[in-house]
């Protein structure tokens, strides 16, 4: 790691490990983006359809919140979505005001198609990596998420 003058490692920037990131970054969402500009969607299509998929019955105000995006931000993409035919949207039982989001078939099908290759990736960098890699870089990442700035 680069040392700032004066020997003071707090002001360090690890810029390989940032490059690391970009570039994982870019392989990782590569053979999604392919699939989805097909589509003619982008990657805030895919994250709705993955987290929509992946809980299914979640509400709107819920994919907000794991989002962090706006509603404004999100409601032209998951109207895109259920106009396709990827998402469809039901009244909550008690709040009919609340909706409760779930894949349809083909929302399925396409959330499992982006998912595939990123899985690949993953399975292919762990293989390298070795054992006990897998829980190592969960907690990593799991830091970097909530990570507050210092």
């Amino acid at each position: 790691m680069e040392q700032a003058p004066g020997g003071d490692r707090q002001d360090a920037v690890d810029f390989e490990i940032i490059e690391l990131f970009f570039f994982a970054y870019r392989d990782f969402t590569s053979d999604p983006d392919v699939i989805l500009e097909k589509r003619g969607f982008g990657r805030a299509h895919h994250r709705v359809l993955h987290f929509v998929d992946r809980e299914p019955g979640m509400t709107v105000a819920d994919l907000l919140d794991t989002l962090k995006i706006t509603k404004q931000s999100l409601a032209r993409v998951l109207k895109q979505l259920i106009d396709s035919g990827y998402i469809h949207q039901v009244a909550g039982p008690e709040d009919r005001r609340q909706r409760k989001l779930y894949t349809t078939k083909e929302g399925k099908t396409l959330a499992r198609a982006l998912a595939k290759p990123q899985s690949r990736r993953i399975a292919k960098a762990l293989e390298k990596t070795g054992p006990g890699a897998r829980e190592t870089i969960k907690r990593f990442l799991a830091g970097m998420k909530n990570a507050a700035e210092s």
